[in-house]
């Protein structure tokens, strides 16, 4: 089998159970984060995946889960880091709603923050090293929610745009291979089968 990428986001924290867009803000995991975040290797287990290089966001959440779930890191790389959401930062989509209508950060971007041309542009840049270190292996990038969304939807050639269609729960696990040596999402937003984690939850933030 040809090696694959595992997308993984990190586990819960206060604010992911409550909606609120989460950024640079550092938070740790919740005590139900700290479980999820152990059932990673279970789920890489079920996939069939053995990450051979290991890349992490900065961000404490992301690097605690990589520990919880026994992976090695190799690199921290500020380009996994999620999208910074500026002055939408702490706030839910609901609040902002109502005063922008509509508003949704794969078209629109984050006030004070990043556009989405400077997030696809990070996650194609973090896509082209993975591609090069595909020859050693398979391949983990933990991070967040959005970017882990950014990351799916360019790995196959989408614009940015159609990450909304895409979720990713916490501690998911979601697969980037090749079919036929073209690009394709091979498994999207793997979650144990078990979770008590409130699936119909605003997945709004990082």
């Amino acid at each position: 089998m040809a090696s694959r990428i595992a997308l993984i986001r990190h586990g819960q924290t206060t604010w992911s159970a409550s909606g609120q867009h989460t950024s640079v803000t550092d938070l740790d995991l919740t005590g139900e984060g700290v479980r999820q975040a152990r059932t990673i290797p279970s789920l890489l287990s079920g996939l069939r995946l053995t990450p051979a290089t290991v890349w992490s966001s900065p961000r404490l959440r992301a690097r605690r889960t990589a520990e919880l779930a026994g992976l090695q890191i190799d690199a921290v790389m500020d380009d996994l880091a999620e999208w910074n959401y500026g002055d939408y930062e702490g706030i839910t989509s609901r609040q902002i709603h109502v005063e922008r209508p509509g508003w949704a950060i794969f078209t629109d971007g984050a006030p004070g923050g990043e556009t989405p041309q400077e997030v696809s542009d990070r996650a194609d840049r973090v896509l082209a090293a993975a591609r090069t270190a595909l020859a050693g292996g398979d391949v983990a990038l933990v991070c967040h929610g959005h970017m882990s969304r950014v990351l799916a939807v360019r790995w196959v050639g989408l614009a940015i745009t159609e990450g909304r269609m895409l979720l990713m729960d916490p501690a998911a696990v979601t697969v980037l291979g090749t079919y036929h040596d073209l690009p394709c999402i091979e498994h999207a937003n793997v979650v144990p089968f078990h979770t008590t984690v409130d699936q119909s939850s605003e997945a709004s933030d990082a």
